[in-house]
């Protein structure tokens, strides 16, 4: 019998980068966009177990999977659907940023079977979106949404990210209020985070350890006005019909994306492209981040990582606890041969007698106070520390 699979294809390309952006990501010319998806091609080409999985959902990120001339989408598409059994209900998503799709494109990708779109528009406030250092005004997001309503996409996600520098609760407010008035199936609501290497944390790295250490920040919102947003999100698109499914992802009901909840949930899954990750037949690989060294069949010496039995009840937790249904008592015997009591008892009841889980009806799930301190709460399920 056929296991599911979950395939994600990167593309690393984008036309400017952000000033928050760790991803691996750049801007590049067509010729090296070529040739990299010729080597994408003959990855999946190559992909040696086939036979073994039916693909449920694939998703294209990045990067912006829209800087691309679509033939390349398409192309790929093809290619997927020539070497593996897409099943007919496949979730087929791909991110895109305003601007950079017209409805040629966006026609040419319903073609492909596309039947999910995430648009990258972070905030509402074209101040803020200068500050970030994204492309695209509101005025472009709305021409973007709107061609693709009209090329019939019924299935559209919109990323926002709150906790900007120099962003208040009432400018936060503002951007949700509006994209509501959209009507998006689904919307992923994430603060900032400042990594280490973006041009952000040169600016603002010292206001977030300020933070950190409980003092006013500078630039960057307070923890009291990171609250009130936080708040705020969840008030809103609950009144919009929206419900919680994961720490910071709303759908309406029946859209929430099939392809992350696989990642929650631990479904295999093959990362095709630039510095991409695997989790199949309890391994994790991951594809070589240096262009030279991928285009040059770098994707058959992926850095490959048997997972132990510990590190899958670790993940099981702490990966599932994002999810507001939390994970399954009875799950978890089934795939390790042993209780959560077993493994995890003392921490369960500690935990329980915090107030950050709860136990009930079989699930093991974060209370409202468990997600305000989610990472320090899964940080207890890690075994091998």
């Amino acid at each position: 019998m056929q296991k599911d699979l979950e395939i994600y294809i990167h593309i690393p390309f984008c036309i400017k980068k952000c000033a928050y952006c760790d991803f691996l990501s750049f801007p590049s010319s067509s010729k090296l966009q070529e040739s990299y998806l010729s080597t994408l091609k003959k990855e999946i080409e190559a992909f040696p177990y086939k036979e073994e999985y039916r693909v449920i959902t694939v998703f294209f990120g990045g990067g912006t999977p829209s800087v691309l001339d679509a033939k390349w989408i398409v192309e790929i598409m093809e290619l997927v659907r020539g070497q593996f059994e897409l099943v007919p209900e496949a979730e087929i998503s791909l991110e895109c940023n305003p601007g950079t799709v017209d409805a040629k494109k966006l026609s040419s990708y319903r073609r492909a079977g596309i039947n999910r779109l995430s648009i990258g528009l972070q905030s509402a406030d074209d101040r803020e979106l200068s500050l970030l250092g994204r492309i695209h005004t509101w005025k472009d997001f709305e021409r973007t949404y709107e061609l693709a309503r009209n090329e019939g996409f019924d299935n559209i996600n919109i990323d926002l990210m709150s906790a900007l520098p120099g962003q208040t609760p009432d400018s936060w407010e503002q951007t949700l209020r509006r994209v509501l008035e959209k009507k998006p199936e689904h919307i992923s609501a994430y603060s900032l985070i400042i990594e280490e290497g973006t041009s952000f944390y040169e600016r603002y790295g010292e206001d977030m350890r300020r933070r950190d250490r409980g003092e006013q920040p500078e630039y960057l919102p307070s923890e009291e006005e990171e609250r009130r947003m936080y708040a705020s999100t969840e008030m809103l698109l609950t009144e919009a019909g929206m419900h919680r499914y994961e720490i910071s992802n709303y759908a309406l009901p029946g859209h929430e994306c099939r392809h992350n909840k696989g990642y929650w949930q631990g479904t295999n899954y093959v990362g095709f492209g630039l510095g991409a990750s695997s989790l199949l037949r309890g391994a994790r690989c991951q594809n070589p981040a240096k262009m030279e060294e991928y285009q040059n069949n770098g994707f058959f010496n992926a850095k490959r990582e048997i997972l132990s039995v510990e590190e899958q009840m670790e993940e099981f937790m702490f990966l599932g606890l994002r999810m507001m249904r939390g994970v399954s008592v009875e799950d978890f015997a089934q795939r390790f041969g042993k209780t959560m009591d077993e493994v995890y008892g003392d921490i369960l009841k500690r935990q329980i007698e915090l107030g950050m889980l709860q136990k009930k009806e079989g699930q093991v799930y974060l209370t409202p106070r468990g997600i305000d301190l989610s990472n320090c709460v899964m940080a207890e399920f890690l075994l091998s520390v």
